[in-house]
């Protein structure tokens, strides 16, 4: 499996609905969304651009989902609904590659969406590439937990934040998250030129620094290092020696 992507583009995706993640077959059982949190990666770098909305899903949300995600019909009850922000949706994710975790949930809800829009709106397939970031953590660490929380401990990123789930809170994490899990840091920006400037991750030493002192065996170390030699040869080929 190839875990690091060609795209230039990137849209890291998290949703919220009606009702508890039952796998893409939820959507079969009248769920909705009601919160979309998007952040957008160019050549592996988070631009600060990003895309959030909460959504009237124009139903009741089920009691076990609010337990999980803290959004009560109260809340979205002034919210837009999703005909109203498809287009904005649309515009950002089109052409790029959408990356969410287990996105085949999230992907079926998004399509089921669009079905409902009138006239009838485009599959998510007609509008980006998808990538599951899901299929990438089971790849590398196959039997063990790979939810969001278990990779955040994995690799060391603090989701102390998480006290709920929410889209763009989830979709932040899962961003770092990713990045992390297929290569973490990819570039180093070596454009500085001045004696001490820090720039991803690299100082730059100055060139009139004092040059560092070399200190060579002396000749009593010299011969005990050659009898240790001479102990390896014995039992084998020494590698040491040519």
């Amino acid at each position: 499996m190839n875990i690091v992507s060609n795209a230039k583009r990137q849209v890291i995706l998290d949703t919220e609905t009606t009702g508890m993640n039952q796998g893409a077959g939820a959507v079969y059982l009248g769920h909705r969304i009601i919160e979309i949190g998007c952040v957008e990666v160019i050549n592996r770098r988070l631009t600060g651009r990003h895309y959030h909305e909460y959504i009237n899903p124009q139903q009741i949300i089920d009691e076990e989902a609010i337990e999980v995600h803290g959004i009560t019909n109260e809340f979205v009850a002034n919210k837009p609904k999703f005909a109203e922000i498809s287009q904005s949706f649309i515009d950002f994710i089109d052409g790029a590659e959408v990356v969410a975790h287990n996105a085949a949930f999230d992907v079926s809800f998004m399509d089921h969406e669009f079905s409902l829009l009138q006239p009838q709106g485009p599959k998510t397939a007609d509008i980006c590439s998808v990538l599951d970031s899901l299929e990438i953590a089971k790849f590398l660490h196959p039997g063990q937990k790979n939810n969001l929380d278990a990779l955040c401990k994995r690799y060391g990123i603090d989701n102390s934040r998480r006290e709920l789930h929410g889209a763009l809170l989830d979709a932040e994490i899962l961003a770092d998250v990713y990045l992390m899990m297929t290569g973490g840091q990819t570039k180093f920006n070596l454009s500085s030129e001045k004696a001490g400037e820090e720039e991803g991750g690299i100082i730059r030493l100055s060139p009139n620094r004092a040059n560092l002192k070399v200190i060579r065996a002396s000749a009593d170390e010299l011969t005990k290092h050659e009898e240790r030699l001479d102990l390896v040869a014995k039992s084998g080929q020494c590698i040491w020696r040519g």
